[in-house]
């Protein structure tokens, strides 16, 4: 199982950013995806999961209205658009898979919101 993020970067409070993540090794529709971030000094946090089906979506109370988790099956990729940033959104974002029990992690992408 491999997961790559892309689409990390600088931006300013208030712009958007689109991460993705690709994944190769399992069958991809048949598993739900989510997306984690971890601040400095902080513990990793969930930030929206998608279940097998692209149509079930689940967001922690505190990430619901700016983010929006999707996927596509054929391409084996799930997105997170981010919208309205701000700098307490500053963190390294992660794709997990939970694969057969299994947890799988991708290396990360930096999200830096800063003026």
């Amino acid at each position: 199982v491999q997961l790559v993020e892309s689409g990390g970067g600088l931006v300013q409070p208030g712009g958007s950013l689109r991460l993705s993540c690709a994944a190769s090794g399992f069958t991809f529709r048949r598993y739900g995806m989510s997306w984690y971030r971890q601040a400095p000094g902080k513990e990793r946090e969930l930030v929206a999961r998608i279940f097998s089906d692209g149509g079930t979506t689940a967001y922690p109370d505190s990430m619901k209205g700016r983010f929006t988790i999707s996927r596509d099956n054929a391409k084996s990729t799930v997105y997170l658009q981010m919208n309205s940033l701000k700098p307490e959104d500053t963190a390294v974002y992660y794709c997990r898979a939970d694969v057969l029990g299994n947890d799988y992690w991708g290396q990360g992408t930096q999200v830096t919101v800063s003026s």
